[in-house]
């Protein structure tokens, strides 16, 4: 989901920036949620039902509204172009399947069902959204007539209102450099066989710890997850704790050299 946009205006720019950045936030933590979903179905059967439900949530409280959004506030714009009306109302048909899929996975009669439901619901998205970011946005930012940071004036569901994390870039040198487990975690040998997992070296760098953050949310009290990574996560970890204090109980499964495995527990 990544492409080169040339905007009219400096301004533009840093709007194509603010929701590209939204769109991956999106994305990963829709990742993780379904990842967690489809791993709990084999691994932890009796957590799935909580991690469909949490996942219904997410679309309701996050996809939905940003689908709305875009709705009112950017393809009303593309749509009045001739080269873009065709786009926007596949577009429009994609938001009403979308809609469908949250709808089917609500009402899955089994897990399974649900897995599935989720897994489709995941590859839309990420498809809907790689348009908006290569075809709708650049459209738009590069029309003189239209102001795209004026379009996206106040609207919360679009740019986001999480607060900025580091960037991956940096979050990775530093943790490829960093030792340690970095304070707030018991280092123990728990049993994690039947745990869901997330192995985030298969995820994009750029949705990497928006997937995790995803995946942790769908945790539920009492529950654990195990997250399999490249290297020694302690940038993550730091921002589990801010994002969440004293939630969490982390523990090394593995230190490396190649793989590093971490229980987190939710307390």
């Amino acid at each position: 989901m990544s492409t080169v946009t040339f905007a009219s205006d400096p301004q533009d720019a840093q709007a194509v920036e603010a929701v590209e950045a939204h769109h991956a936030r999106l994305a990963g933590e829709l990742g993780g949620r379904v990842t967690l979903l489809i791993d709990a179905v084999d691994r932890d059967p009796a957590s799935a039902e909580d991690i469909r439900a949490g996942l219904v949530t997410f679309c309701e409280r996050e996809l939905v509204p940003h689908a709305l959004a875009e709705e009112s506030a950017l393809y009303p714009a593309a749509h009045g172009t001739v080269e873009a009306r065709l786009l926007i109302d596949g577009m429009l048909a994609e938001h009403r399947r979308i809609a469908e899929l949250v709808d089917a996975l609500r009402t899955a009669p089994s897990p399974a069902r649900a897995a599935s439901d989720a897994r489709a619901l995941q590859v839309l998205f990420e498809e809907h959204l790689s348009k908006e970011n290569e075809l709708v946005l650049p459209l738009i930012a590069a029309s003189p007539d239209i102001s795209l940071a004026e379009l996206l004036g106040g609207m919360h569901e679009l740019l986001g209102g999480h607060a900025h994390l580091e960037s991956e870039a940096e979050s990775e040198a530093e943790g490829e450099k960093s030792g340690g487990c970095g304070g707030g975690c018991g280092c123990g040998g728990s049993d994690e066989a039947d745990v869901p997992e997330l192995d985030a070296r298969a995820v994009p760098h750029a949705l990497r710890h928006a997937t995790v953050f995803g995946a942790l949310d769908a945790v539920a009290p009492g529950r654990a997850m195990v997250l399999v990574a490249p290297h020694d996560p302690l940038p993550l970890l730091r921002q589990v704790e801010a994002r969440d204090p004293g939630v969490f109980r982390v523990e090394y499964v593995e230190r490396g050299p190649e793989t590093w495995r971490l229980l987190f527990t939710r307390r």
